[in-house]
């Protein structure tokens, strides 16, 4: 459950969370937020509200070229600032991605959408965030990474070494963000990684989700442009357990062990888990990510996941099945 305690001047409380926010169509966020009457963004402010973050990295909210409907969801929930980039997610690409004889679906994106910047990421924060500073990864190539788990099959690269050679790693994307916290700053490095599901025997997802997860080592180790020097928190929905459900499990069992990152195994009322997915399979799980890195001095943790007989175990319920995650750190 939330812990109750209010965070102090030294102490920064970071948090992510998927709000499941994407709508079918574009534009339709923007209408349901401008209309103020959807149960479920009013389910979400509230758990925003009690989470009481001062920095928060969001999945899962529709993505326009204004900003407009960020910028709404910022006043709405009491941010200064905000930020996002365009997703990969609905970035249409000329190959039949899927391998399903046809061309142009929400598969065939760089990042699965059914137009772009469906499903896109957020950040909310109370500090100014370094726009002019931000590092974004979304754009590097699959084939271009260390060491790739390329999906194949007996005929060879799946679905094609043509289509490979143009496929974006991310399906949302990873960004390192400046933060510019009084006293400190720090990189907020946030991604959402594809469902290592919905695919065939090459395991695209699969290994796509592997190598996103990957990625972040990728960077700490200097692999893909500098490492950070700094504090940073790894915060976001990696679409993967380190027990149960599908996908390859090295990927976040290595990121957890890292010895650059802490993993303070956040609980609430399930535990560790931090989606609720017992409709009908896989059940509770734990998907979503708060990792600091060790220059932090970590004070508390938790995910909002109420006990049922409290008050707010519906309005977490109807937000999301996804719960919000944070930690505390002293600085």
């Amino acid at each position: 459950m939330l812990c109750a305690v209010v965070a102090q001047a030294d102490t920064l409380r970071v948090a992510t969370y998927n709000t499941e926010l994407n709508r079918d169509g574009p534009g339709l966020f923007l209408r349901d937020l401008a209309r103020g009457t959807d149960d479920q963004i009013a389910a979400v402010f509230k758990v925003i509200a009690a989470a009481d973050a001062d920095v928060l990295a969001l999945q899962s909210i529709d993505y326009d070229l204004t900003g407009e409907a960020l910028t709404l969801l910022a006043e709405a929930t009491g941010y200064p600032h905000h930020f996002a980039l365009r997703p990969n997610t609905g970035m249409p690409t000329p190959f039949d991605m899927n391998d399903d004889g046809r061309l142009g679906g929400p598969a065939d994106a760089q990042g699965y959408g059914r137009f772009s910047g469906q499903g896109g990421m957020a950040i909310l924060s109370r500090y100014p965030i370094l726009d002019d500073q931000v590092r974004n990864l979304s754009d590097i190539l699959w084939v271009d990474v260390p060491d790739p788990l390329l999906p194949v099959t007996a005929d060879g690269p799946f679905p094609s070494a043509e289509a490979q050679a143009a496929l974006r790693l991310s399906t949302t994307g990873h960004w390192i963000v400046p933060v510019d916290v009084p006293g400190s700053r720090f990189d907020l490095m946030v991604f959402h990684a594809s469902p290592p599901v919905f695919d065939g025997v090459e395991d695209r997802n699969g290994r796509r989700n592997h190598d996103e997860i990957r990625l972040w080592q990728h960077v700490l180790n200097g692999d893909v442009g500098p490492a950070p020097t700094g504090p940073f928190v790894i915060a976001g929905d990696a679409n993967l357990d380190p027990v149960d459900g599908e996908g390859i499990k090295s990927a976040i069992l290595n990121l957890l062990a890292d010895p650059r990152v802490q993993d303070v195994t956040p609980q609430g009322a399930s535990g560790t888990d931090t989606v609720d997915w017992s409709d009908p399979v896989p059940g509770d799980l734990r998907v979503d990510y708060v990792l600091p890195s060790t220059h932090w001095t970590v004070q508390d943790a938790g995910v909002l996941w109420p006990e049922p007989n409290d008050p707010l175990a519906e309005t977490v319920a109807t937000a999301s099945r996804h719960r919000l995650v944070w930690v505390d750190l002293g600085y």
